[in-house]
């Protein structure tokens, strides 16, 4: 779930029992997020499945439920948070099963902090649980959910109609759309070409008066923000 500017600290669950490693973890990990640290694989899942979270970090040698059985469980129940699998455990058949669990990516240990950071920041901006996504500018448009994500403003949902207009110009950013193209593609035979002037300016209002481009004498195109 995406945050604005005046929102609390991402929300991150910890899964590690490692008793030198984890607090250190944890310790920088709580500068940049809302840290709540679990050292047992049940007691993950089961945490993991009362509260939200915008991406967890996964051992995979846990008692009770070691690390891929977490992934695997959280999965089984459409759990779509972003996971992180952190482990010694390095070979190339370690990962493809930690990937083939359901993780989203995976870190060998030892590491450096400055990498984790970054792959926690690439996690987020990727996987948000709302299906692919197609970049406009600094905006993260996401078609299948009629979500787009604002850079100041966080998360918007579209209707079904503004959805489908912004993901025909996202699909042919350099390509210039008439009234009765746009008609054709996204409204219905019984719509005028006025509905489109009205659903650009819903878009608009909605997100950014550049997201569509109007060009004159010829119709609109996705805008450059």
């Amino acid at each position: 779930m995406a945050r604005t500017a005046t929102d609390a600290k991402p929300r991150l669950l910890l899964i590690e029992d490692d008793p030198q490693l984890g607090p250190l973890i944890g310790q920088v990990l709580s500068e940049s997020y809302d840290l709540t640290v679990v050292t047992d694989g049940l007691l993950g899942v089961q945490t993991a499945l009362e509260a939200d979270f915008d991406v967890m970090i996964v051992d995979r040698r846990l008692p009770s439920l070691d690390g891929l059985g977490v992934v695997e469980s959280l999965r089984s129940k459409r759990v779509t948070t972003p996971i992180l699998i952190l482990t010694a455990l390095g070979t190339v058949a370690d990962k493809v099963s930690g990937l083939d669990a359901g993780a989203n990516d995976y870190l060998v240990k030892p590491f450096e902090f400055d990498e984790l950071l970054a792959r926690l920041r690439a996690l987020q901006r990727v996987f948000t649980g709302e299906g692919a996504v197609m970049p406009i500018g600094q905006w993260e448009f996401y078609p299948e959910s009629r979500a787009i994500y604002s850079p100041y403003d966080g998360r918007i949902l579209l209707t079904s109609r503004e959805s489908a207009l912004l993901q025909l110009f996202a699909e042919h950013p350099q390509r210039t759309f008439s009234r009765n193209q746009i008609l054709r593609a996204v409204f219905s035979s019984d719509d005028s070409p006025g509905t489109v002037d009205t659903y650009v300016h819903y878009l608009r209002r909605k997100t950014d008066a550049g997201i569509v481009s109007t060009v004159r004498g010829q119709g609109y195109r996705l805008g450059q923000l």
